[in-house]
């Protein structure tokens, strides 16, 4: 009966701990989220014309990729190396190199929204976001250039001759052409091959985590997650294996380009204060603290000014010299 009487009694007494410990970190977690939104919003209204003008290249992206559609022509599958190591996965397992860039992307644009809940913290969202938009809309303007340039017969599936998806109709608006056809138009596109989209959005991805993370096994898992994302692409034959080596090192030299272009961003790791707020605090009369701090020390402003200085009767001597005739007469 005792034994029963302890327990219930330890159960209620943590039960209540864990609750008192709960509320306290949901209220810390709130406080800290609420922080961090004040901050990233006065970021938002000063840089929401550099997110904006990314978000609308994405469209253009996507537009100028349903665009070559209709120019795509299907033919016989150009001879391939990697066709020719990689065995091909088939229709029904195409789904596989969908999933992990899935993945990537996800756990990306989660981890980019870290600083609000965790007390560590290395940038800002908006800041990063920025950065990351100039890479992709860097890299997928090379792209549009490249595969406008020249077309090649899809090895996809879809685009294959003998295939409904691999020649678009005419258009009979151009509202049919703005629409794009999403998802669909996305997903079963034909002609926009050099280079690889998926690579383009994972390379620029992990680039920035092996930037701005911290974690060394999850750089490493990321960059064996791009080679496995590579090779799932060539398999399911999606692309030629040219449209994956290009955009390699493609997306790696423009990553490299807008870095050096673009600085570094603020570091917060050192709990550094917002660049939005003033570095010194100045008075009424437009002074600084240290300022004041040396005008009540006796010494102006002026570093010329900074010699030590002796008191005698209520009166500050210059370098230690009684050179005063009063002060030496005792007035």
């Amino acid at each position: 009966m005792e034994y029963g009487t302890g327990s219930l009694f330890f159960f209620f007494f943590f039960k209540s701990e864990m609750t008192l410990y709960i509320a306290r970190e949901t209220s810390k977690l709130w406080k800290r989220i609420c922080k961090e939104t004040s901050v990233e919003i006065l970021l938002l209204a000063e840089k929401w014309k550099f997110l904006l003008a990314g978000l609308i290249c994405q469209y253009i992206h996507g537009l100028a990729a349903r665009g070559v559609h209709y120019f795509h022509r299907p033919g016989p599958t150009l001879q391939d190396v990697g066709f020719f190591l990689l065995p091909e996965l088939g229709q029904d397992k195409a789904y596989i190199s969908e999933t992990v860039f899935t993945c990537v992307f996800v756990s990306f644009v989660l981890w980019t929204f870290h600083p609000f809940v965790f007390h560590s913290k290395r940038f800002y969202t908006v800041s990063l976001w920025c950065r990351v938009l100039a890479c992709l809309v860097a890299s997928q303007f090379l792209r549009i250039i490249t595969f406008y340039s020249t077309q090649l017969p899809g090895p996809n599936y879809h685009c294959r001759e003998g295939s409904k998806l691999a020649r678009l109709p005419r258009p009979e608006s151009v509202l049919e052409v703005l629409l794009i056809n999403f998802p669909r138009g996305v997903l079963y596109g034909c002609g926009d091959l050099i280079f690889s989209s998926h690579m383009i959005f994972s390379l620029v991805f992990i680039r920035t985590y092996n930037k701005y993370g911290t974690k060394r096994w999850i750089k490493q898992l990321a960059w064996l997650v791009a080679v496995t994302q590579s090779l799932l692409i060539i398999a399911s034959r999606k692309h030629y294996t040219v449209d994956i080596v290009v955009a390699w090192y493609t997306v790696n030299l423009v990553v490299f380009f807008v870095d050096s272009r673009l600085g570094e961003l603020p570091d917060r790791t050192n709990g550094s204060p917002s660049p939005l707020l003033p570095m010194s605090i100045k008075d009424k009369d437009g002074r600084t603290k240290e300022e004041n701090h040396k005008l009540l020390n006796g010494n102006s402003g002026d570093t010329a000014d900074w010699r030590p200085r002796t008191q005698i009767n209520g009166k500050l001597l210059e370098d230690g010299k009684n050179t005063v005739d009063a002060a030496v007469n005792g007035i």
